[in-house]
Formats: C-alpha cells, structure tokens, sequence
C-alpha cells in the first residue's frame, strides 16, 4: 500500500452506544472517502453488521465474541478482507465484553505495522456505571477504559447531576491524563477525534477466558428450508442466545415492543421485519428505542444479553408464537 490507513478502536462496555457512535461518524464522514468497519460482537448472531451496513460502509463482522481470542485468527481474517478494498479509514468495535489491550497488540504488530496507522483509542462510558460496583469491579470494564486515549461520557441526557460529577471527578484523577474527554448523548465524537494519536506505552497481556460453542469460525447463517436458527454463547462473566428467523416471517410491531420493553436483560439487540416495515431494536436499562431501516428481504436477529443465565426456551416459544411458527 502507498500508505498505512488511520485506524481507531471505538471501545466500551455493553450498551454505552458504541454502534450509535459509529453511525454518527460514518453519517459526518467525508463525502469522498469510503470507510471500513470491523464489528465484534459477543453473541453468535450478527445484529450490529446490518444496522453498520445502512450507511454504506464497508462492514465485515466477527461474532462469537472477544476477536481477540483464538489467536486472533477471526479478526485477521476480517482485517484482510477489509484492507483488500482500500478503505480511507478503518474503524473497530469490538465487543462490550472485548479486551482492547490484546487487540491493541494485535494491530500493532509486525503484520499489520505496513498497512494499518492506529490512532487514539476512544472508549465510551455510561456515567451511570461509574458508581455501580457491578461494573466497576469486572475487569474488562476496567481495562477498556484504562486503555482508551480518549473516554467519551455518554448518554448524559439520562444522567443524574451526580453522575456527571461521578464522571468529571474520575476523569480528574486518570493518571497519565487523558488526551481528549468530553460528556454528549447520542454518541457524538467530534471526528476530530479520530486523527488524535496514539499514546505509547506497553500493552501487557491481561490474560482472559472464554468459552466460544462452535470453533473459530461461527456459524450464523439460516439454512435452507430451516425457519429459525438459535445459537448460545458465554464468557467472561455473561451469557448471550440469539435467534435468526427466516426473511418471510413478518413480527407483529406492538408486541414485538412490549416484550423487549418487559424482559429483564441487560442488554437487548434485534433488526426485525414487522407489518410496519423493518426496524432495529435496542434495549438498554429497559428503555427501547427503534429506528426503522431500509432493508428488503433480510432475515429478523435478535441477541439478548444478560450476567444471568435466563429461560431462554421459555423466550424462544414467545417469539415462535409472535412469528406464528408452530
């Protein structure tokens, strides 16, 4: 390549609205370039790649979680097949559960020191949390921001005055500083952010296990003939299923709404077919919100996420009863 291509990972804790983060910056992004996204998801079932996929970038998904895992040969494969179309810029989102210090080790290696420029780290974080023990003491919470360049402090249109100065007291006491922060909502990074570079330093191993159901390389597409697909996953503490349903199955909006607006998880992701058209769900704090989306004939997914392992055959005959699949 004639030059490396600007790379950043956007990383942070489930549901801080990294995706939402990379649609604003894929939506601001200059007219004339053409940007990749690499997304890693913790569940078996791509949801984040569609909804990626809707301002035309280039996205190839890596799911079945942290990509970092089995010695990286998912997201080397993925990188690969991203750089071959020489992108302008590559963007990686890693999975809420993700490790950035061996994906930072990864990316700076020998192998893809010629072709990849990687940037300031950026990490999301809900406020909230800062206060939580249930995420203060998980070490991948920790260490994403503990690795960040730069911590954006998001969602603050649903924070407490008390969580904002939870936020700015912590970031005061970051040791080395930060070199960017900045509260927002809807996960606006200024995309001049993206240039900031890299702060150097040693990226020891934080050593971390998982349990992938599946090999190397998961297996997330519906079968011919097959109405529905359900696949498991769990590490780190939390366990994910996930559902893919057969393109002509066609949800029913309202209760398709009222059941993520009553489940329980901690985190909630779908794109769905509905008599209304197509729409992506995504739950978090048990607040849903919707955004409908312009895809014809695509197959439904949804992935729930949760610390508990949860009925998940008592979810399923829900939604076979919702998509009238006996």
């Amino acid at each position: 390549m004639a030059q490396r291509i600007p790379a950043n990972i956007i990383t942070g804790f489930l549901g801080t609205g990294k995706t939402t983060a990379i649609l604003n910056l894929l939506k601001n992004k200059p007219a004339d370039q053409n940007w990749a996204v690499l997304v890693n998801e913790f569940g078996e079932i791509g949801i984040d790649g569609t909804v990626l996929s809707q301002q035309n970038a280039l996205v190839k998904e890596v799911p079945g979680g942290c990509m970092c895992c089995t010695a990286g040969v998912p997201m080397s494969v993925g990188i690969t097949a991203l750089l071959r179309q020489k992108p302008d810029r590559l963007l990686i989102e890693p999975t809420g559960l993700g490790h950035p210090r061996e994906i930072v080790s990864i990316l700076t290696s020998e192998q893809y020191q010629p072709y990849l420029d990687l940037k300031a780290t950026i990490a999301l974080v809900d406020p909230r949390n800062l206060s939580n023990s249930k995420y203060t003491t998980h070490q991948n919470f920790n260490d994403q921001l503990t690795c960040a360049d730069v911590v954006i402090g998001n969602k603050v249109d649903q924070c407490h005055v008390t969580d904002i100065d939870m936020f700015n007291d912590w970031i005061t006491d970051q040791q080395p500083a930060k070199i960017f922060h900045k509260l927002t909502r809807f996960g606006d990074i200024p995309p001049e952010v993206l240039d900031l570079p890299r702060r150097e330093e040693s990226h020891n191993e934080s050593g971390h296990s998982f349990h992938h159901h599946g090999g190397d390389e998961p297996t997330f597409q519906l079968a011919p003939g097959d109405a529905y697909l359900r696949k498991e996953n769990q590490g780190d503490g939390y366990y994910s299923c996930g559902w893919i349903f057969g393109a002509e199955i066609c949800f029913p909006f309202d209760a398709l709404f009222s059941l993520f607006s009553e489940l329980t998880a901690e985190r909630v992701k779908a794109v769905m077919n509905t008599e209304r058209g197509c729409f992506s769900f995504n739950v978090n704090h048990r607040v849903v919100s919707v955004h409908e989306i312009s895809l014809d004939g695509f197959e439904s997914r949804m992935e729930v996420i949760d610390s508990q392992l949860m009925p998940w055959d008592e979810l399923e005959q829900i939604l076979l009863k919702l998509a009238q699949i006996s």
